[in-house]
């Protein structure tokens, strides 16, 4: 896909970057982060292709976006750069959107600061093409799914593939939103499938019913995981003007909350919450490590119940038999984590790793 660095080498590079420059300004932060990034879609910096500083007429006069991506002469994707040291907020997005705008054919747009990115495309199914965010990921989303980039590559925005993904995260969207909002008569529509297929059942159909509906929300969110939960037909603008920042980001960003039978919570409260599972999962371990001498009480390879192959924890990002795991988790003193689990996988290995250690376990928020 991509003919530069790796993207996970891409990643620990600009994670290591932050940790040693976290307050970098605007400039540095375009050429450090920004344009490996855009290297990284397959875009050259030394053709024609990239313009910097492009010039975009608005009703009042002109300005710039930092870069334009073209196709022939055509720019077709904008990108706005924003110092590290700060947060990626609404009127950032208005002012993408408005830049957007101005260019018929630009139907994309990306806005990061080197540590988080959110891409906008123009909604095609609406009247005026408003421009909306389908996509949210991070530096650590990137690390273990960096199959988000497929949206961004230069051949997927020559080819039109790119629509054809954006219509996909449309789709799964909407899935999701029906069977949220549906999911009584959706797992009553289940139940009455079964017993009109095999008759009257010995167990609580209704209730396994319901957890199916709910295990299928669950899966599409890990399909989707990197996209916003606003329907696609809803803009930032939408949201009511009266809710600051902090607010928004509490109801818009999904809160993965880990809670032992000790006490503990992943993230503690008041401190600033990770919206990815696998964060999340890994910092629980940690803890049942370094504060429970979980690794005493295990054996290495740890390999959960029923698990024939892939194990939860190893001393080597492998499992048993020999492959290689699929985006580790790094543990307390060089132990790794296996994470590329759907929903309930991660909290059954959650459930089990906290068993061996005489605690119980409780899931919170969007799990």
């Amino acid at each position: 896909m991509m003919d530069t660095e790796d993207p996970a080498e891409y990643v620990e590079r600009c994670q290591q970057l932050i940790e040693s420059s976290p307050r970098m300004d605007e400039e540095n932060t375009k050429v450090k982060f920004v344009q490996p990034f855009l290297e990284l879609l397959g875009w050259d910096l030394y053709a024609t292709e990239v313009a910097l500083e492009y010039t975009v007429p608005m009703a009042s006069g002109s300005t710039h976006v930092d870069y334009a991506l073209l196709i022939g002469d055509s720019p077709v994707v904008f990108v706005e750069a924003k110092p590290v040291r700060s947060s990626l907020t609404d009127r950032n997005i208005r002012q993408l959107r408005s830049y957007m705008r101005q260019e018929l054919d630009v139907d994309w747009g990306i806005l990061t600061n080197g540590k988080s990115f959110e891409v906008l495309t123009k909604n095609r199914q609406q009247n005026g093409s408003e421009e909306i965010s389908v996509v949210q990921f991070d530096l650590d989303d990137l690390a273990s799914n960096p199959e988000v980039l497929e949206l961004l590559t230069k051949e997927s925005i020559r080819s039109g593939k790119s629509d054809e993904v954006a219509e996909q995260i449309a789709q799964t969207n909407r899935a999701i939103r029906h069977l949220r909002g549906q999911e009584d008569s959706v797992a009553e529509a289940v139940s009455q499938a079964v017993t009109d297929a095999v008759g009257e059942l010995t167990i609580d159909l209704e209730a396994h019913s319901r957890e199916f509906v709910q295990d299928l929300v669950a899966v599409l969110r890990e399909r989707r995981q990197f996209v916003s939960e606003k329907p696609l037909s809803e803009s930032r603008d939408d949201l009511d003007a009266s809710e600051s920042t902090e607010q928004r980001s509490a109801v818009d960003d999904p809160q993965y909350v880990i809670r032992f039978s000790d006490g503990k919570r992943v993230p503690e409260e008041g401190q600033e919450a990770h919206t990815t599972q696998k964060r999340n999962m890994g910092e629980a371990i940690d803890y049942l490590i370094t504060d429970h001498e979980l690794i005493d009480a295990i054996e290495i390879p740890h390999l959960p119940p029923r698990a024939r192959t892939n194990c939860s924890i190893n001393a080597e990002p492998v499992h048993p038999n020999g492959e290689a795991m699929r985006a580790p988790y790094e543990l307390t003193d060089g132990y790794h984590l296996h994470t590329s689990l759907n929903t309930r996988g991660k909290k059954s290995r959650i459930r089990d790793l906290t068993e061996h250690v005489n605690l119980s376990v409780e899931f919170e928020g969007d799990w």
